[in-house]
């Protein structure tokens, strides 16, 4: 049984707690013990009773490793409904009792998670300081005397003190990714629509994302898997071909502001911090673009403006013409400038949005990611005292466009700047490409090695075996997928269509090659280990195909490929994909990509070039 009280609460770190006969009733009782010594009452706005939580941690009975989320608990922004906890959005006089969860908070719960409680936040999610809310301000976990961000500011503290290895937030103009910032931790901002928002208050509906607060980017990246997919009840739910994180990818080519655009707002360590971190980009292979930003500026000048100010009435109108003094003066001030515009205004905006956006997409499309700061600096709770409007929006600086261009991103720390405060940058890719700029942002956390939030645990120094500890039932087997049987990929279908599941992502041993076999389309990839010691790791799909179906798979597999036995790095061995030496006559030896879409990736970069 595993010691809980120095233990880091990641996935893995639990996950191996429990294989090893730790109970989820224990954890939850440590979930407690750490709260009562962070003794922050303004982090929950609602907080489960622990005697009634421990009873839902032991009706989960024996452990079951299937279950990616089993025994984890976690912790929702209170405008995300939980059923039995009340909602709030920041309002006592908005607040009521959903008899349902939020699409997303079933799915955690499918997946084993346990709800720990709500919350706070910036009032009605309008705010990225973490101040504007009536029932107190909640302390960032690293410096007390600096705001905690906003405006899901609970989620951020609880998960940076290491009391949830997990939380969920939302994220309109940067609400998933300044808290991350401030306190030290990871923020996934997924591609919108990619998370349902049934369940959730809106903000701004068009903008708006559940996000994923966690200590690690795996671990994030986990939640986000569990939690996705498409809902027909929401209107903004979107089906989209989204990708585990891919074991290995080439060096990036990275688009960042240049001198001239970068903006800090005089904090030259932050400066100096951004460029130490593009420069361990370049350390490690990546090229980088320095651009002007002003298009990305331009753009998220409109998020307060116009359309988008009128869409945060439209959330709250009940409240701001009946209960106006039940809203908090500086929230009520920002919408309240809606009452003035004109539905004229609204389009002008909307027009101006879709002009800058073509002036954005060059740049977007010229790299593999945008880096940029994650804030352009810190602010003290006093400075928003004296000003609680200018410092809120100089915090949103590198954040308030993303949502406008339908892009996904994530902050990771980049461990302590020269003074001690958190480093955090923010890569940024195109909408779908949440499994590839999560893997980017892994390798860079664990290049940097801070430690994890508040606490005085390292960052893990090796991506955790991403296939798990999940074990298959006996009428399963494991089928390593190397080509166009991957997810997203044209011969996918293939295996969903019988019933298959995606276990995970792993890479082979270091001892085969990858070859683009001649003929298709579709086009495909030869997978042949190489015994003279000239191949490396490959990237792999490890999927369960139900047995009943392995014959009607492999009457469809063509010449040369066929089902052997593939070594995987971690020592396993499974049947997968493998082919015939004689089939690669006119075949292009692709070895050097390390797998089928980094291949495929360079194909179209070169056909844009």
């Amino acid at each position: 049984m595993t010691s809980l009280d120095d233990l880091a609460f990641t996935i893995p770190s639990l996950r191996k707690a429990y294989a090893s006969g730790t109970t989820p009733a224990e954890v939850i009782a440590e979930v407690f013990r750490r709260l009562r010594i962070v003794d922050d009452p303004a982090i929950f706005l609602h907080l489960a009773d622990e005697d009634a939580l421990i009873e839902q941690a032991n009706a989960l009975g024996a452990y079951d490793p299937t279950q990616p989320l089993w025994g984890v608990p976690f912790a929702a922004k209170d405008n995300i409904d939980v059923a039995g906890m009340p909602t709030t959005a920041g309002c006592p006089a908005y607040k009521y009792e959903p008899k349902t969860d939020a699409f997303v908070v079933a799915r955690l719960k499918e997946a084993g998670a346990l709800v720990l409680g709500k919350t706070n936040l910036d009032q009605f999610a309008t705010g990225l300081v973490g101040v504007r809310s009536p029932y107190g301000v909640p302390k960032n976990a690293l410096d007390p005397t600096i705001v905690p961000g906003g405006s899901s500011s609970g989620s951020a503290v609880v998960v940076a003190h290491g009391i949830v290895p997990f939380a969920l937030g939302t994220d309109t103009a940067g609400s998933g990714r300044v808290p991350a910032a401030l306190n030290n931790i990871v923020g996934l901002k997924p591609s919108l629509g990619a998370l349902s928002a049934r369940g959730v208050v809106p903000a701004c509906r068009t903008l708006d994302t559940i996000s994923v607060f966690a200590l690690t980017v795996e671990d994030a990246h986990a939640v986000f898997t569990a939690a996705s997919g498409y809902d027909h009840e929401d209107a903004y739910s979107r089906k989209l071909p989204l990708e585990p994180m891919p074991a290995s990818l080439p060096a990036p080519q990275i688009c960042a502001p240049d001198a001239r655009s970068l903006i800090f707002f005089g904090d030259e360590t932050h400066s100096e911090d951004f460029e130490a971190t593009l420069d361990s980009f370049r350390e490690h292979g990546a090229q980088i673009s320095r651009v002007d930003f002003t298009p990305f500026y331009e753009v998220a000048e409109l998020l307060y403006e116009g359309a988008w100010v009128a869409e945060r009435y439209a959330a709250i109108e009940h409240m701001m013409t009946a209960h106006p003094h039940e809203v908090h003066p500086v929230t009520r001030g920002i919408i309240g400038q809606a009452e003035a515009l004109s539905a004229a205004d609204a389009f002008k905006g909307l027009y101006r949005l879709e002009e800058l956006k073509r002036a954005c997409e060059p740049l977007i499309d010229a790299a593999d990611m945008l880096c940029v700061p994650s804030i352009p600096t810190f602010y003290s709770r006093d400075a928003l005292k004296a000003d609680p409007i200018k410092p809120n929006s100089n915090l949103g600086t590198y954040t308030n466009f993303v949502n406008l261009l339908n892009l996904c991103a994530i902050a990771v720390p980049t461990g302590p700047r020269g003074d001690g405060r958190p480093g955090s940058v923010t890569l940024i890719a195109m909408a779908g490409q949440d499994g590839k700029v999560a893997a980017h942002a892994a390798k860079l956390a664990r290049t940097h090695g801070p430690n994890l939030g508040a606490t005085q645990h390292p960052y893990p120094s090796a991506s955790p075996d991403r296939l798990g500890d999940v074990p298959l039932a006996t009428d399963e087997l494991p089928l390593a997928v190397c080509g166009a049987h991957m997810s997203g990929l044209p011969l996918n279908k293939e295996l969903v269509s019988r019933g298959a599941r995606l276990i995970g992502a792993a890479r082979t041993m270091p001892d085969y090659r990858l070859y683009a076999l001649a003929g298709g389309p579709p086009f495909r990839p030869g997978l042949v280990r190489d015994h003279n010691g000239g191949g490396m790791a490959i990237d792999v799909e490890v999927w369960s195909l139900p047995r009943e179906a392995v014959g009607s798979f492999m009457a469809g597999i063509p010449s040369p490929l066929a089902i052997g036995t593939v070594d995987i790095e971690d020592g396993r061995s499974v049947k997968g994909f493998v082919c015939e030496e004689a089939g690669l006559d006119g075949a292009e030896d692709i070895t050097s990509f390390g797998g089928w879409r980094n291949f495929l990736n360079s194909q179209q970069v070169r056909a844009l070039g």
